[in-house]
């Protein structure tokens, strides 16, 4: 009953605030302006992921124990996002901030080695260490299309609330991400009323991933990998392509398997309900994976690797189409 109050809250706070801090920001002229790396096509208000944070934030604080930690450990990660935003930063401090920020996380995360006990347990910090900022920044990388990360953290979120209810955990920090994002998406669903901004997509990825941590440390390791799977792949992949032409894996690009599939099909709508309904079978494999790990990361790799071929042959669609 926590879980579902907590989500209908967090759904209710979010679509009123993310309304709210869409009209303040059309005042205030804070937009995206369409150049030749965007998705969109039209200046449109960024920095909704305001209203998502206001609403998901307290929410945790109330929680109590290691959410409320995590809770004040995003706002500096909100903040500086919120900078860079509308004002633009340098990649360097806002690594640091990152860095400095997921360190107190892991020293505050309540649950025991990430990595089982299979490396020492300085080994295990260093590897937690980059895996939750490589998720923090992947989280934002992949921010491109109207629909995208509000989807992903309905389907991350309601897959770890799933999966604490069935072992007995603690429902309700995943429950209010899962609520909030979807009250984010009544205002971004395409065409999008407002863009999510790094001051969401940073946070979000930031309280993802102690939640995705907690539940590996747990022994909860292959839901952990499972319910992220699409987003860890497509990032990963085209940052490994980029780097190996020689590129700044941090300068903007289209080139995310779904970013060049909603160029091909030239619908976001499309492509987002695409990654929805992977995701869902995803969640599904998530909660398997409690009782047969090994046989449900394998179905969740074929999934994933469908899913980016399904992307593939969405992006050739326009060439094939023709002028």
């Amino acid at each position: 009953m926590i879980a579902l109050a907590a989500f209908a809250a967090a759904l209710a706070l979010s679509w009123a605030a993310t309304g709210a801090v869409t009209k303040w920001l059309r005042r205030r002229a804070v937009f995206d302006q369409p150049n030749e790396r965007s998705s969109h096509t039209v200046p449109t208000p960024r920095g909704g992921g305001l209203g998502l944070v206001a609403a998901a934030l307290p929410l945790w604080a109330l929680l109590g124990s290691g959410p409320a930690w995590a809770a004040l450990l995003a706002l500096p990660l909100g903040v500086v996002s919120w900078l860079d935003d509308t004002r633009g930063l340098p990649p360097a401090p806002r690594f640091l901030v990152q860095l400095v920020v997921v360190g107190a996380g892991l020293a505050l995360l309540p649950e025991g080695p990430v990595l089982q006990g299979l490396a020492p347990m300085w080994l295990d910090r260093v590897f937690a260490l980059l895996a939750w900022v490589w998720f923090v920044n992947l989280f934002n990388f992949m921010d491109g299309i109207d629909g995208i990360t509000g989807v992903e953290t309905v389907a991350i979120g309601g897959g770890l609330a799933a999966i604490a209810v069935l072992t007995g955990g603690d429902a309700a920090p995943a429950a209010v991400l899962a609520g909030a994002a979807l009250g984010f998406l009544r205002w971004n669903w395409a065409p999008a009323r407002v863009f999510l901004g790094d001051v969401g997509s940073v946070p979000l990825g930031f309280l993802l991933g102690w939640l995705l941590l907690s539940a590996a440390a747990r022994g909860q390791w292959a839901p952990a990998l499972i319910l992220p799977a699409y987003y860890l792949a497509d990032a990963t992949l085209t940052l490994t392509r980029r780097v190996l032409r020689g590129e700044k894996p941090w300068t903007p690009h289209r080139e995310h398997f779904y970013q060049r599939a909603a160029r091909g099909v030239e619908s976001h709508a499309t492509v987002s309900a695409t990654v929805l309904g992977a995701d869902a079978v995803l969640a599904g494999l998530a909660v398997i994976a409690l009782a047969r790990p090994w046989a449900a990361l394998v179905a969740a790799a074929l999934l994933v690797g469908g899913l980016l071929a399904r992307l593939s042959r969405m992006a050739r669609t326009r060439t094939l189409a023709g002028p």
